[in-house]
């Protein structure tokens, strides 16, 4: 796990976060669009996430999205 702060803008990363619920993680999926010293914004197939740097407990780099396969 790299330290937040190395990340680029616009690399693909998951980051896996605590969230209240029954279960309390989750992970996004995504492409790093911002980063501050409170969160990471992330867009995902969903979506845009922001995560609560506070409630990261992993994060990495992932390869580029494999190509979308044609029906």
């Amino acid at each position: 796990m790299l330290p937040l702060e190395n990340f680029q803008l616009g690399t693909r990363i998951v980051v896996r976060y605590r969230i209240a619920g029954p279960l309390p993680l989750t992970d996004a999926l995504g492409v790093l669009l911002a980063s501050d010293d409170d969160a990471l914004t992330i867009e995902t197939r969903r979506g845009t996430v922001v995560v609560a740097k506070a409630d990261i407990v992993a994060a990495k780099e992932v390869p580029p999205a494999p190509p979308q396969r044609r029906r």
